[in-house]
């Protein structure tokens, strides 16, 4: 298994490239438009879940946005999801800042993911 946390997309093209012999520009334009889909439905502002487990006091309405997946069939799911703003401490200096409230990109792979990679 890879120890490297981010892959780039030309990685991921390359690797296409490499396991199934398309050309290296064909395999860019397929990883930019799985990217593109991936972007866009989680920019879709219809395409919301509402957690009432997150929202115990009610803050948010039902239709309000809580997070957004993107499922690709037998691949994962991606997830964007609301963080909070929270204190953190810079490691270097032990000053504590505030960290923002932000959204963030998750990803779960799919169990046929897994067992390839397994």
């Amino acid at each position: 298994m890879i120890d490297k946390k981010n892959v780039t997309r030309d990685e991921i093209s390359e690797t296409i490239h490499t396991e199934f012999g398309f050309s290296r520009k064909e395999c860019l334009d397929i990883v930019n438009d799985i990217i593109d889909i991936i972007i866009n439905g989680l920019n879709d502002k219809n395409n919301n879940i509402y957690h009432s487990i997150d929202d115990p006091i009610g803050k948010f309405k039902k239709g309000d946005f809580k997070c957004r997946n993107v499922k690709i069939h037998n691949f994962g799911t991606f997830t964007l999801k609301r963080k909070k703003s929270r204190l953190g401490r810079n490691p270097k200096t032990k000053e504590e800042v505030i960290i923002k409230d932000r959204y963030v990109v998750t990803f779960k792979a799919s169990k046929n993911i897994l067992r390839l990679i397994n």
